[in-house]
């Protein structure tokens, strides 16, 4: 029975998946891997999964926004306040920090996406500044710019740390994954693409750049806990305009509207940060100028606007092409080319 192709992709994806997060892990259970090596590679899944929710709002919906930082702080510190305010369980309050923040950014996006370009950008800007002088005053909550500590069920074990993280970044990018490919996420790429073709058509503008922002600080939300979660301590500062800035700068390095292109970037840049530190102040413009050759020799980021497939490599390397072969064939016609002459 020959197996369909929805489960063979489904087959495919969840290998990788698992992989992905059992390859690392392995290395850390065998010491491979310290815990200076696993507290980088686990701050690289926590700034890919808030560089997918600035790429969700800026490369997917087509809207600039420079707020992501805030959200991430309203993620982390909501978290924070359920499980020691309110006795609910770690797991259950990062849901509920997911769901907290995607409300306030409702209520942010719904008087502030009628705008276009800079000025949105602007009003982004301003709202997230609020949100970081608000959470610098409300001391009892936040601990006031001292900020506040968090312990979570995992910090104990770089390794569980490691597994949470990790499997949260591949069900965020799943779900990301599928969600474009849905209707929603086609109409909201329509929005992007052409605003006026769209709304010609009958698409809700408004609507699908709301869905869009809502969506994107839920992410944004959860990457706050994924930091809490790792780091164990959060203040307001990491709610300023230079985080959000820093976010972006993945995105556009990586392609803006490419999910895995993003996760790439943020990686990269995340492990070359600490590969130059041990040029100390010095990386400070090493760091810049690497970005900025990368920006004039391929402005429009890794992968532009594509996608890396596993479905397709599997199938081209496997099925279609047998590229696998092609080294074993090459070899073998040069073996016959030698015999022949050999006879000649």
């Amino acid at each position: 029975m020959r197996m369909s192709k929805k489960v063979k992709d489904f087959l495919i994806l969840f290998c990788v998946s698992v992989l992905s997060v059992f390859i690392p892990a392995l290395l850390i259970l065998l010491g491979v891997l310290d815990d200076y090596g696993t507290q980088i590679l686990s701050l690289a899944i926590v700034n890919s999964c808030l560089a997918i929710s600035v790429n969700i709002i800026s490369g997917i919906t087509g809207q600039l926004s420079l707020g992501q930082a805030g959200f991430m702080a309203i993620g982390a510190y909501s978290c924070i306040y359920f499980c020691e305010f309110l006795s609910i369980p770690f797991g259950i309050s990062v849901i509920l920090a997911g769901l907290f923040t995607a409300f306030i950014g409702f209520l942010i996006g719904f008087p502030t996406l009628k705008l276009k370009g800079d000025y949105l950008a602007i009003v982004t800007l301003g709202f997230g500044e609020i949100i970081r002088v608000v959470l610098v005053n409300l001391k009892d909550i936040t601990g006031g710019p001292n900020g506040k500590s968090f312990a979570s069920p995992f910090s104990g074990s770089s390794l569980l740390t490691y597994i949470f993280l990790a499997v949260q970044l591949v069900v965020i990018i799943a779900l990301v994954q599928n969600f474009i490919r849905s209707s929603y996420g086609r109409c909201i790429l329509a929005v992007r693409d052409d605003e006026i073709a769209a709304d010609s058509t009958g698409v809700s503008v408004f609507k699908y750049k709301m869905i869009g922002f809502v969506i994107a600080s839920f992410i944004a939300g959860i990457g706050g806990t994924m930091y809490i979660s790792l780091i164990g301590f959060i203040k307001p500062d990491n709610a300023s305009f230079l985080r959000s800035i820093d976010y972006l700068i993945y995105v556009v390095l990586g392609g803006m509207g490419s999910t895995t292109g993003t996760v790439l970037a943020a990686f990269v840049l995340t492990i070359l940060q600490e590969v130059l530190r041990f040029l100390e102040d010095f990386r400070l413009v090493f760091y810049p100028l690497i970005l900025i050759l990368v920006m004039l020799f391929r402005p429009q980021g890794l992968l532009g606007t594509r996608e890396f497939s596993f479905t397709g490599f599997y199938e081209k390397f496997f099925v279609t092409e047998k590229l696998y072969k092609k080294p074993l064939t090459w070899f073998k016609s040069l073996s016959v080319r030698k015999r022949d002459s050999g006879r000649k």
